[in-house]
């Protein structure tokens, strides 16, 4: 399952990725925000780590303006490995090297095509394992 998260700053990239979904009948949880007025993102944060760890399928993507706030806040939980994406190939090595459960996106610089390419790259890309395992390991 897809959980989605964002703060108001993240709102409105966070729509725009709902719609993708939904035209591709993909299901996705959305914790919140709700609307473009001012929250806290570590509420929401909060919220979604939950959620993705209700299940070792499920992954997250959190927004927030700079995607700085969610990835600090969501990286507090020990079990959850946010990574803050900003381009195709960031998404990629998020999830082959570092084995990431949680994208993080910038919701005041990303383009909604930008995301959408990275959030196809994040759901679509197998961790690679090997050594990187060892490593994850030391988190």
């Amino acid at each position: 399952m897809i959980i989605m998260a964002s703060d108001h700053a993240g709102y409105m990239l966070k729509e725009e990725l709902k719609k993708f979904f939904n035209k591709e009948n993909i299901i996705t949880i959305d914790v919140g925000c709700h609307s473009k007025e001012g929250v806290d993102y570590p509420d929401f944060a909060k919220a979604g780590c939950a959620k993705v760890l209700e299940d070792e399928r499920n992954v997250g993507i959190f927004i927030c303006g700079s995607g700085i706030g969610m990835s600090m806040a969501a990286n507090r939980n020990p079990k959850i490995r946010a990574a803050l994406c900003n381009s195709v190939a960031t998404a990629s090595l998020a999830r082959r090297h570092n084995d990431a459960n949680v994208l993080v996106l910038a919701g005041r610089s990303t383009k909604p095509r930008k995301a959408i390419a990275m959030v196809k790259v994040f759901l679509t890309t197998e961790f690679e394992g090997g050594r990187h395992a060892r490593r994850i390991k030391k988190l």
